[in-house]
């Protein structure tokens, strides 16, 4: 008991310390204060959100029992639109097929690819309104030389709503609850099933509170996004001067904390390698390849295969009337454990968004001023 009376206690302290420091103690209450005011933000709105989504989907339940039991006539205009919106959903060139209805006899006409055209069939029969359906469509295995069947779009697929990449309001409510429950049930289970139960559902409640595909989140895609990183800054200089300082990997370390050394590759000009801070004191090293490169325009990059980081990114440079540069950053990375890699990493204080910011603003002050700043990775060394 006095243990755990000592360790309040000793954080009770430090938290007062933190927040009550005379240096940084305002900033970092204001920091809290507008993460709250977000946060109930964000909360309002997605509760409004969730609220409509329930709402429409209980309209559209109730209109689904009772169709069986109207028989009021409906209008052949109403029955097309709804023929219609099928056609969105499953043809990738709807607008190749022409509807028709009279009393509510369906007639199709125009080429489809013969693997859309069964189940179209199938889902017009269950269209309210619609009696008959006259099947006059020109089937074709492959697109060929049909011009109308040329482009289009795959049509969408008609997967449970939990099977898709992206979960509707509603569901990731209803699931995240669950993941939840199952989360607190597996703990209180001192065995090997509890431990899986737990670990699913804090996966599940993950997933939902996200709305992230799985691979993304967990980081299990070979592919580069996980996160996506943006900013924008303005810099004192032409545009020529802020490229030709970009151009230079080597200038990189000269204003980023983590980044300790640059090295363009002798064999191949548009590689270079790289050494960065990793976790827990450790270095990474990767090469990084330039995809794109237009003079004071634009510079995109990419990780080569094999990277333990994989990451790719562009920067577009636009010149204002008054001769400064507009500088616009976007990145997208792939962290060990995916987005969650990511979270964790901020809660322990290695949060790149804030880095990002930090690394920008000492590029702005060593271009402005020709002075390294004191706290760059190359002054470290």
């Amino acid at each position: 008991m006095k243990t755990r009376s000592l360790l309040a206690g000793a954080g009770v302290g430090a938290g007062l310390t933190y927040f009550l420091d005379p240096g940084r103690g305002a900033r970092r209450r204001a920091r809290v204060r507008d993460t709250m005011t977000h946060s109930a933000r964000v909360t309002r709105r997605a509760i409004g959100t969730v609220g409509r989504d329930m709402l429409h989907r209980t309209y559209g339940t109730a209109a689904s029992l009772r169709s069986p039991f109207r028989h009021d006539g409906v209008d052949d205009a109403v029955v097309i639109e709804r023929v219609r919106s099928k056609l969105g959903r499953l043809v990738s060139h709807p607008h190749a097929v022409e509807v028709m209805s009279a009393d509510g006899i369906i007639t199709l006409r125009g080429p489809i690819l013969e693997r859309e055209a069964n189940s179209l069939i199938r889902a017009i029969r269950r269209v309210d309104g619609v009696c008959d359906i006259v099947d006059e469509l020109e089937r074709h295995e492959r697109a060929g030389n049909i011009p109308s069947l040329q482009g289009g779009r795959p049509p969408a697929t008609s997967r449970l709503d939990a099977l898709q990449p992206h979960w509707a309001p509603t569901t990731r409510v209803v699931l995240g609850t669950a993941g939840a429950a199952m989360m607190v049930a597996g703990l209180g289970r001192r065995d090997a099933a509890g431990t899986i139960a737990a670990l699913l559902g804090a996966g599940l409640a993950a997933r939902a509170a996200t709305n992230l595909p799985t691979k993304r989140l967990f980081g299990f895609s070979d592919q580069r996004r996980a996160v996506d990183l943006q900013k924008t800054i303005l810099i004192n200089a032409p545009v020529g001067e802020v490229y030709a300082f970009w151009s230079l990997y080597e200038n990189f370390p000269r204003f980023m904390s983590r980044v300790y050394d640059v090295r363009s590759s002798d064999r191949r000009p548009m590689q270079s390698h790289w050494k960065v801070a990793g976790p827990a004191g450790t270095t990474v090293e990767f090469d990084a390849e330039v995809t794109r490169a237009v003079p004071n325009q634009t510079i995109a990059w990419r990780t080569v295969p094999g990277s333990p980081v994989a990451h790719a990114g562009v920067v577009r440079f636009d010149p204002e009337a008054d001769g400064r540069t507009r500088v616009h950053i976007r990145m997208t990375y792939n962290p060990p454990a995916g987005w969650l890699g990511h979270e964790v990493a901020t809660a322990f204080g290695v949060d790149p968004k804030h880095g990002m910011d930090a690394d920008l603003a000492r590029m702005k002050t060593l271009i402005e001023t020709g002075r390294a700043p004191h706290d760059a990775a190359q002054r470290l060394r």
